[in-house]
This record gives structure tokens, C-alpha cells and sequence, in this order.
């Protein structure tokens, strides 16, 4: 592995740590000082901040299901880090290992949640749009599945993705 290669997965492990910091310490915050407590409104019937324990995934779907999350975060995780590894250290590349942070972070914030807790710690709430109760971890999940589906759709071409992707087909001799 060369010096660029080692030098962008330090970054990287450094990105996924601090990203990570952000979202256990606010949820640590949301613990201390939300749980058992009235919602902190921060903008009438629009957006408060209230403690939630979730066990499931958005909208309350698949309470109990910890098997299953932490299975499927668990094989994402190893994807997304075989695909860092994957990628280039061309210019090109720099915002799907950017992205790739970004996921990883949000999905080892959620899964920590689960192993430590067996719940998920949430507490943004939209209710103007009753939107689920959210914490940081998912919104950068969400932010890096949308700018995964930017870089996939108009960024990279189909021979750079499939370059990326860790389980491709082996080409046949012919």
C-alpha cells in the first residue's frame, strides 16, 4: 500500500471518529437532559427536540429486530470499507471516500447505540411534517445516501462503479 493510500485511511479513520464523537455526544446530551422530560420546543409546531428510545427503524418499523440491524450494518460496513479500499487515490474519487465517511459514521453511531443500549438514541423531531424522530448518525446516513445516488446517477461512469464494487463478476477468459 502506498504513502497517499495509507495517509487517506488515516483521514478516513479520522473522519469516521470524529464524525462519530458528534453524533455519541449528542446523544449523550439528549440523555442528560431530555429524557424524562417535556419536549424543548424550539420552534412551535414546527421542530422540538424529545428523547426517544427507538428499537426499530423509521417510523417504528421493525421494533425488536437488533439481530437484523446489527447483521445488516455489520455486512454494509464491511462493503463500504472494501469499497474505500477500492477507490483510487485519483481526485475523482475523493468525494465517494468523503461519502464513504460520512456512511460509515452514521452507521457505526446507530449500531453502537444498539450493542450498548439496545436501542437507538433519537431526538430531532420534525412536527410540522410529523416526520420520525431522528439523530445525527441518521442524518448522515441520509446525507451520504443522497450524495451517493448524485455520485452514482451524474458523477461516475458505469466502469467506475463496477471498479469500485468488491463483489463484481470476474471477466472470463476467453
Amino acid at each position: 500500500m502506498g504513502r497517499k493510500k495509507i495517509n487517506s485511511c488515516i483521514l478516513y479513520a479520522v473522519a469516521v471518529l470524529a464524525l462519530l464523537g458528534v453524533d455519541q455526544y449528542t446523544k449523550y446530551l439528549a440523555t442528560a437532559y431530555l429524557k424524562d422530560e417535556n419536549p424543548v420546543i424550539l420552534w412551535k409546531d414546527v421542530f422540538q427536540l424529545c428523547y426517544l428510545e427507538n428499537q426499530g427503524a423509521a417510523f417504528g418499523l421493525m421494533q425488536g429486530k437488533k439481530l437484523w440491524f446489527v447483521a445488516i450494518t455489520v455486512f454494509m460496513l464491511a462493503v463500504m470499507v472494501a469499497v474505500y479500499f477500492r477507490a483510487p487515490m485519483e481526485k475523482r474519487y475523493r468525494w465517494m471516500r468523503i461519502d464513504l465517511a460520512l456512511l460509515t459514521a452514521g452507521a457505526i453511531g446507530n449500531l453502537t447505540d444498539r450493542l450498548a443500549l439496545d436501542y437507538v438514541v433519537d431526538f430531532f423531531y420534525f412536527e410540522l411534517i410529523n416526520f420520525p424522530v431522528f439523530n445525527v448518525a441518521d442524518i448522515y446516513v441520509t446525507v451520504g445516501m443522497g450524495i451517493l445516488a448524485v455520485l452514482v446517477l451524474f458523477y461516475h461512469k458505469e466502469e467506475e462503479l463496477e471498479m469500485l464494487w468488491p463483489f463484481r463478476k470476474k471477466q472470463r477468459q476467453a
